[in-house]
């Protein structure tokens, strides 16, 4: 008889099959009695009696596996077995195209057919076939991998992302709608990150190594690329990539976001076109270019703009535009040009507009010397915290020219030179604002007078979602420059400096 079987006997007070009351042990007869004896016993035991025994061998079975852990475990066979696919598979891509991976001339779409035609034979020729979906996927990463930039390219593809982060091999943030998310994806090691930078940097005619380790380059769309490398990053390369929009944002954009105003945009374009030299200022990511793209809109067509920048990524939609580009030194530490140079050349190539993607250093004197000398109507935009800081820093860089000059002189340089500053900043919600439209006025003793025309206006708070509810504003007050504006033929409706209209 089971342990179980006598368990139970013991427990509800009866005979222990097997064992007399005495404590001789019965010997059971081989056959159909003693089958039919314990029918009987179990016949004569009630109903109530009878459960402890169903709970007591419900206890001693084992324990099924865990369905969750099982599949988890499945899973995880599948992905490392795509995994060893993709790799196979990557390698016997790299084998069968080989260079012409890297062929310049070569069109893209003509690469993108070969890659596609190469990757389905080499899929196709696996031992073991792949589903639909994971075939449909394992060509899709490859794809990016080899044609674009690997794990960032969904991302770079999203339109709401504005800014991927690579923090490390393992380690991919995200910039959607102004908040930081992370990413689901990552680099397989350090090296695939690297390969990923050194395709980014390649395609500009840049570099980067441990002996120049940091970088500014572009993609093909414009968007903004930095990248910096170890020893100078600690913990494993680092990539920012800003991205621009294929369609660039215009003035209504900005309008419907909230950033301007009917109003404020009205007078901006009619500064632009009366060409008023302006300054964009504001943080890092608080959407200066952005903000000059859409000023550049206003620039008539007829004029001829020169464009300089660091990385190109301005989207001008005029026909009549130069774009120049400024170079890091190469290898040998020669063939620097800055965009101090830019600028002194961009002087004799007879521009209209001196459009400066950004002032960082000694090139503020030759900006404000352009100024000066007759190229009204440049913009250009400028790190600061505020309008008055604006001014403070352009000193600054100016001084950096090594120049010996009092710091009246340049004071009366910028007051001549500059007429209006935009700046603007990223609120708390991720949202970007213009937060003042001010007016460079004239020097008053040793300082110069800025007069507020359009002031950010937050009385209003947030809402339930933490959405900001202020409006740009007008102050009531009128510019100086409106008899400068006249001169261009360009006119502002006074109703727009009206304190009761937005």
């Amino acid at each position: 008889m089971s342990l179980a079987d006598r368990i139970a006997a013991a427990r509800t007070g009866g005979p222990v099959p097997g064992v007399a009351p005495t404590g001789t042990p019965v010997v059971d007869t081989p056959g159909h009695e003693v089958a039919g004896r314990r029918r009987a016993e179990v016949s004569a035991t009630p109903a109530a009696e009878i459960a402890p025994v169903t709970t007591v061998t419900a206890q001693h079975a084992p324990p099924p596996p865990p369905a969750p852990e099982f599949r988890r475990t499945l899973g995880n066979q599948q992905g490392d077995r795509l995994e060893a696919i993709k790799a196979s598979v990557h390698t016997e891509l790299l084998k069968q195209l080989g260079p012409q991976l890297y062929e310049s001339d070569m069109d893209a779409n003509e690469l993108d057919q070969r890659v596609r035609a190469v990757l389905q034979d080499v899929l196709a020729a696996q031992e073991r076939p792949l589903s639909s979906t994971d075939r449909q996927r394992v060509t899709q990463e490859i794809s990016d991998d080899i044609l674009g930039y690997g794990p960032i390219e969904p991302y770079l593809r999203d339109v709401d992302v504005s800014e991927v982060m690579v923090n490390g091999h393992h380690n991919i943030w995200l910039e959607k709608k102004g908040r930081l998310v992370k990413a689901d994806g990552h680099f397989n090691d350090e090296a695939h990150l690297r390969r990923t930078i050194d395709k980014i940097v390649s395609r500009i005619g840049r570099r980067v190594d441990e002996s120049s380790p940091m970088v500014d380059a572009r993609l093909p769309d414009g968007s903004r690329v930095n990248a910096i490398v170890p020893p100078l990053a600690i913990d494993g390369s680092a990539l920012t990539i800003r991205k621009f929009s294929k369609d660039p944002l215009t003035a209504t954009d900005l309008v419907r976001f909230g950033s301007l105003t009917p109003g404020s945009r009205q007078f901006l374009e009619a500064c632009v076109r009366g060409r008023l030299n302006v300054i964009v200022s504001g943080g890092t990511g608080a959407g200066k270019t952005t903000t000059l793209n859409v000023l550049s809109s206003f620039i008539p067509p007829d004029e001829r703009i020169v464009t300089i920048e660091d990385a190109a990524e301005l989207q001008l939609k005029q026909e009549h535009v130069v774009r120049l580009e400024s170079r890091p030194s190469n290898i040998e530490g020669k063939g620097q040009v800055t965009i101090r140079d830019l600028v002194k050349n961009a002087l004799r190539m007879r521009p209209d507009r001196i459009i400066v993607g950004e002032v960082r250093d000694a090139s503020a004197l030759d900006m404000l010397q352009a100024m000066n000398t007759g190229h009204d109507g440049s913009i250009c935009t400028l790190h600061s915290n505020g309008p008055r800081d604006t001014l403070a820093r352009m000193e600054t860089m100016v001084l950096m020219a090594g120049m010996d000059l009092p710091v009246r002189a340049i004071r009366e340089q910028v007051a001549s030179a500059v007429d209006l500053i935009v700046h603007q900043a990223r609120l708390k919600d991720g949202s970007r604002r213009i937060t003042h439209v001010t007016e460079v006025e004239r020097m008053e003793g040793d300082v110069i007078t800025l007069q507020d025309i359009f002031v950010y206006d937050n009385s209003a708070g947030f809402d339930a979602d933490g959405k900001s509810l202020g409006r740009l504003r007008p102050t009531g007050l009128r510019p100086k420059f409106l008899d400068k504006m006249a001169d261009e033929n360009v006119t502002v409706d006074p109703m727009i400096f009206a304190t009761d209209r937005v």
